[in-house]
C-alpha cells in the first residue's frame, strides 16, 4: 500500500474527503518526525511503539575491495508492534 492508497482508505473509513484525509496523514506523519527527532518515544496503544536508538560507531568490510573501514555511529528509526497488531498480523 502506497500513500495514496492509505488516504483512499482513510477517506472511505472514516468519511473524510480526500483532501481532509491527506491532511490528517501528513499532520500525524510530521507530529510523529517532530517527536522523534526530539528524542520522545510515541505510543500507540493498540498499533505499537515508535522510538530512537542508538547504533555505535564500528568497522564494517568494504565488500569490492575487502579494506577495513569505519561506519560512523547514527540514530535509527524504531518501530515495535504491539500486541493487538501483533496477533492480528499472525491469525
Amino acid at each position: 500500500m502506497n500513500k495514496t492508497e492509505l488516504i483512499d482508505k482513510i477517506a472511505e473509513k472514516s468519511q473524510l474527503t480526500k483532501a481532509d484525509a491527506k491532511k490528517a496523514l501528513d499532520a500525524t506523519v510530521e507530529a510523529l518526525k517532530e517527536a522523534l527527532v526530539a528524542g520522545d518515544k510515541v505510543q500507540l496503544v493498540g498499533f505499537g511503539t515508535f522510538s530512537v536508538n542508538e547504533r555505535p560507531a564500528r568497522e564494517g568490510i568494504n565488500p569490492a575491495t575487502k579494506q577495513k573501514i569505519q561506519i560512523a555511529a547514527k540514530k535509527v528509526a524504531k518501530f515495535k508492534a504491539g500486541a493487538e497488531l501483533a496477533d492480528a498480523v499472525n491469525k
